[in-house]
């Protein structure tokens, strides 16, 4: 099974130089846990919208330059007009509208690249979002969907994520759910972070019992 990397924002947004300070700040789309069983949970997410630039090179410079581009777009690289407020501030910013920062931060492998997306904050709609000035940024919509996520602490290493993805895949089996993508690494800790006090899930969207 294709493993798609997610990043959290955090990690990427400090190594731009966002201070931890905000980056603390960020938030999560909204979802509603349905169940638990056998160590994982199955979430309903409502509908959100993404904006996800395509990078293309290795993972590691991908994610790092769709960072630098998502940065550029919700500190002010954008159409806007109106100001809104951050939960800390940036030292130098563009001019336009700022927006707020969310976790975690996605990068799925495609055949052109990665994309690596924010989701927006739930308060926007397509009609009211900024338009990117980077046209490498698109804004995608997202319906309301099901995912399957398997939490775990420790290191997000390779072994670790094969052998956690093998475990969610089993569980799945177990409970009548069917994937509907691949799955993504999450990971939503700063590095500083001690291990056992990490957080990392393997989400994958599903469909299967109400």
């Amino acid at each position: 099974m294709l493993i798609r990397l997610g990043v959290l924002s955090l990690i990427g947004l400090l190594a731009i130089g966002i201070p931890a300070a905000m980056a603390s700040s960020v938030k999560e789309p909204s979802y509603t846990v349905v169940s638990e069983s056998d160590g994982v949970e199955l979430r309903d997410y409502a509908p959100l919208i993404r904006a996800e630039p395509l990078v293309r090179g290795p993972y590691r410079d991908s994610v790092s330059d769709g960072f630098r581009v998502l940065a550029a777009y919700i500190f002010g690289g954008n159409t806007g007009s109106v100001e809104i407020a951050m939960a800390a501030p940036v030292g130098a910013e563009p001019a336009g509208t700022k927006i707020a920062m969310t976790a975690p931060v996605g990068a799925e492998a495609t055949e052109l690249g990665w994309l690596v997306s924010f989701v927006m904050p739930a308060e926007y709609t397509m009609a009211t979002l900024p338009r990117p000035l980077d046209s490498r940024v698109s804004l995608r919509e997202v319906s309301a969907h099901r995912v399957a996520a398997l939490r775990f602490s420790g290191w997000a290493g390779e072994d670790t994520v094969a052998e956690k993805t093998t475990r969610l895949a089993a569980a799945m089996q177990k409970q009548g759910l069917v994937a509907l993508g691949e799955p993504v690494v999450a990971q939503y800790n700063p590095p500083w972070t001690p291990p056992f006090l990490r957080r990392n899930e393997i989400l994958v969207t599903v469909s299967g019992p109400s």
